[in-house]
């Protein structure tokens, strides 16, 4: 059901957003959009996911299946772990392997990766696991086994938010039913997109407000010189894509959508829809200018939506027919009127912004992105070893505090025998 907010506007960190629904998040999760929107969107398979397996994405630690089982979920060992089993005599702990909970979808996610050519780039229903590739082999999302999806899911603050904070900060519908809506009742899906390598320099985000598109920006804060000279093809593309195929099927009428423009700069691909709210980064703008931009202008014969109604003018004449000198001024003027609207219409463009070469973000100064989001190795490392490897490390860890509170109290004690 959709909300008309008006002029109706809530406090969320001191700006004025129009009420941020459950039923709008929702809205603009992957499983909701993607089969309205599929032809327009990269290849890739949805996996709904089971209670059990968002248990283990929640779970503390990172323990993975095991290798050698190749996706048998019975405990019956294939022929090259019975032949190349690395069993250790002095080991106390059977390996464990979490899968036996959720066999049938280990076996949708690599039965999938085989279908989109053995390597795919995961998400969730709004957020991918872009602050994790620093775990990975090779520092990018690109997967070729379920290992290394449950390894990037389960090490991303991203997924952690999905699956527990997807509805923080949401208002309180007084028209629908969704405010009894919890996480529990969220329709989880693993989304694994066939592997690409993406320009990240012809990514952008773009930004709609009651259906009308009002700006956009790269996604990639560094600065490419050849975007400039493009920003008018780049623009008109995306807003023909917008008008022809967003702008008055998608539900809401506020949202932000991600495109990507690959070389040719003829086609745009749908990436992402995300929510309009203070989640989203608006990356080179900020929230408070999107809230209060200027409305475009709305073109006459036009809905309250901007769609157009289809009201097509005829002109009739007939040979011996006479026009009056008022009537004939009355058209003037009414035809002048209309030709101002539609220059007053074209001319105005949604802001496009880029990094220029002047920016101080052009020099890539600022922190390492998602660098908050890191751990160390040997942490990652000993939750993926088991319990014992745990507790070494945190044996490991207890010495070296030992260490210094000693260096410390000797420290302490040296400066009072000087005094």
């Amino acid at each position: 059901m959709t909300i008309t907010e008006g002029d109706v506007t809530t406090t969320h960190g001191g700006l004025p957003f129009p009420p941020i629904l459950k039923s709008h998040i929702l809205t603009c999760s992957f499983h909701s959009w993607y089969p309205k929107y599929r032809t327009y969107v990269p290849k890739c398979r949805l996996i709904p996911l089971s209670s059990a397996f968002v248990d283990y994405l929640q779970s503390d630690g990172i323990v993975l299946p095991p290798e050698e089982y190749d996706g048998q979920s019975n405990g019956q060992l294939n022929e090259d772990s019975v032949f190349n089993s690395n069993d250790d005599d002095d080991s106390d702990e059977e390996e464990f392997d979490p899968s036996v909970h959720w066999p049938d979808i280990h076996k949708q996610v690599a039965s999938c990766i085989s279908e989109l050519s053995g390597a795919v780039a995961p998400k969730l229903n709004w957020s991918a696991p872009k602050d994790a590739t620093w775990i990975s082999a090779t520092n990018n999302m690109q997967c070729n086994s379920p290992n290394e999806i449950y390894l990037l899911l389960k090490s991303s603050n991203f997924i952690t938010h999905d699956l527990e904070h997807a509805f923080d900060g949401c208002d309180n519908d007084p028209v629908s039913d969704s405010n009894r809506l919890t996480i529990k009742d969220i329709p989880y899906h693993l989304v694994l997109r066939k592997w690409i390598q993406i320009n990240p320099s012809v990514e952008f985000r773009c930004f709609v407000r009651r259906r009308k598109l009002i700006g956009i920006c790269q996604r990639d804060l560094n600065h490419y010189d050849f975007l400039e000279p493009m920003m008018n093809i780049l623009r008109d593309l995306i807003q023909e894509f917008f008008d022809l195929r967003l702008k008055t099927s998608f539900t809401d009428e506020n949202f932000a959508f991600d495109v990507y423009i690959p070389a040719s700069h003829k086609r745009v691909w749908l990436m992402d829809i995300n929510p309009w709210a203070p989640r989203t980064d608006p990356l080179l703008f900020s929230w408070l200018e999107l809230l209060e931009m200027q409305d475009p202008p709305s073109r006459k014969g036009s809905d309250v939506d901007g769609e157009d109604l289809g009201v097509v003018r005829l002109s009739l004449h007939t040979p011996n027919a006479r026009t009056s000198h008022t009537e004939l001024e009355s058209q003037q003027h009414d035809e002048s009127d209309e030709s101002d609207d539609d220059v007053e219409d074209e001319l105005w463009q949604p802001e496009f912004r880029l990094i220029r070469n002047s920016d101080p973000e052009a020099y890539n100064f600022n922190t390492p992105q998602y660098s908050a989001h890191k751990l160390p190795r040997d942490v990652v490392e000993a939750s993926q070893s088991g319990p014992g490897q745990q507790r070494e490390l945190l044996e490991q860890w207890q010495e070296v505090l030992a260490r210094m509170e000693k260096e410390d109290v000797k420290h302490d004690d040296s400066e009072e025998d000087s005094d």
